[in-house]
């Protein structure tokens, strides 16, 4: 705050507001200590159960190589001061380690057969990994995947039509299409300045094979690319008879300088289509009025909730479906997050790899919370057996857990006499 009002005196003067090394000082070190948290806690919750074993390696082998190498030694040399600061650091870090997976909580620490259901797949903008986004070639690609909704973003042309594209800034079209050659003189900062007609002439292509964003285009056929280089700019309407045919819904955004006429044009799109209404997940905010009137059958934000990802609302996720929400996250492109959200019960995730999430049969791992305990005393026990003896070896038993929809019925850990850590498994398939 005081650098805030320091800020303000800074712009009454007219003076530059620049930083002095020791602001950066005290400002920098606290913002990297709340990432750092963040990224810890999220690595504890996709990887606690395997936190028990990598921690306990990691303290028997740094309790080995002091004890057997060069504790003795160093010891000889120290006062007794700094052998009981010693003793404390060792104390106070054991306690942190051994005590911090109780502090962990993980969806995936649940019973299999309380598995929620797989997340259902969304398209973002189709399969742009396989082909150029929110072309036809990438929604129908995403078809092949089995998504059950088409993500997209809507805009208006000069003669009211509603087209798809993402990109709304100032030169929108420059990203995605060959709009800057095609028409070098002609101002394109808006959808308004284009015509229909003018941006079905662009190419919305030829960009992918030539910026190759996922570097995917190389495991395309020559057809494939053949086809996407070949790829114009949709219409909402093309798109909605695509969805109709293959009973897909449809979710987008609206993006609109003239909330209220876009709106009642969109509107009169979807009706004109012959689309089941209720296919159309309506996310824009603006005139709801006025659309709930129109088509009161859509379904909406109020009861279907479309977030964008991250850790605080993956670990409410089961509160909200127990409320029946239906919960949409977003963008979810990675297998160990898809399985997070699987074990959380997210209901839908909206995706640019739709054809690698769709071949999940299962997370990647889950485990039931009592075999997470079990464990967690063992490795303790093995811990602390370790610091008074060469070797030690403990098997659990009775304990279980799935992994790639296999389960597990024990696993032994054990030290032997050069202080190595070992984990084998007792019953059951191979890790």
């Amino acid at each position: 705050r005081s650098l805030q009002l320091f800020a303000l005196v800074q712009v009454a003067l007219g003076e530059p507001l620049n930083l002095h090394w020791l602001h950066k000082v005290h400002i920098y070190p606290p913002n990297l200590m709340h990432h750092l948290y963040r990224v810890f806690k999220l690595l504890s919750v996709l990887f606690v159960r395997f936190l028990d074993t990598d921690l306990l390696i990691f303290w028997r082998n740094i309790h080995h190589f002091w004890s057997h190498r060069n504790l003795p030694q160093v010891a000889k040399r120290m006062a007794d001061w700094s052998k009981f600061l010693i003793a404390v650091i060792f104390v106070v870090l054991s306690a942190a380690i051994f005590l911090c997976p109780l502090c962990i909580h993980s969806p995936c620490l649940i019973e299999p057969n309380k598995l929620p259901e797989k997340p259902k797949l969304f398209g973002h903008r189709g399969a742009p990994m396989l082909a150029p986004e929110n072309t036809m070639m990438s929604f129908n690609r995403s078809i092949a995947c089995g998504v059950t909704a088409f993500e997209t973003d809507v805009q208006l042309s000069k003669d009211r039509i509603p087209f798809l594209m993402h990109d709304n800034n100032p030169g929108f079209l420059r990203r995605t299409t060959n709009v800057k050659e095609k028409f070098p003189n002609k101002d394109f900062s808006h959808s308004t300045n284009l015509t229909w007609k003018e941006l079905q002439s662009l190419n919305a292509g030829e960009w992918f094979l030539k910026t190759d964003p996922f570097h995917s285009v190389s495991k395309l056929s020559e057809e494939e690319m053949e086809t996407a280089r070949n790829q114009t700019i949709p219409s909402l309407l093309q798109l909605l008879h695509l969805a109709k045919q293959h009973n897909v819904s449809v979710l987008f955004d609206l993006y609109s300088s003239n909330q209220e006429n876009d709106t009642v044009d969109t509107v009169n799109t979807i009706l004109s289509s012959g689309i089941d209404p209720s296919l159309v997940l309506w996310l824009p905010p603006a005139e709801r009025e006025y659309v709930n009137k129109t088509i009161p059958v859509f379904q909406y934000t109020s009861v279907f909730v479309h977030l964008h990802c991250n850790l605080n609302k993956v670990l409410h996720l089961r509160h909200l479906r127990s409320r029946r929400v239906t919960v949409n996250l977003w963008v979810v492109n990675e297998g160990w997050l898809f399985s997070l959200l699987w074990c959380a019960g997210a209901s839908s995730v909206t995706t640019n790899s739709c054809h690698l999430l769709k071949d999940m049969d299962g997370p990647d791992w889950v485990m039931v919370s009592n075999a997470h305990s079990c464990t967690n005393r063992s490795a303790r026990f093995t811990s602390l057996s370790g610091c008074f003896g060469n070797t030690t070896c403990l098997c659990v038993t009775g304990t279980s857990y799935l992994h790639n929809n296999m389960d597990y019925s024990g696993h032994c850990i054990y030290s032997d006499n050069d202080g190595t850590l070992h984990l084998e498994v007792v019953s059951g398939a191979h890790i």
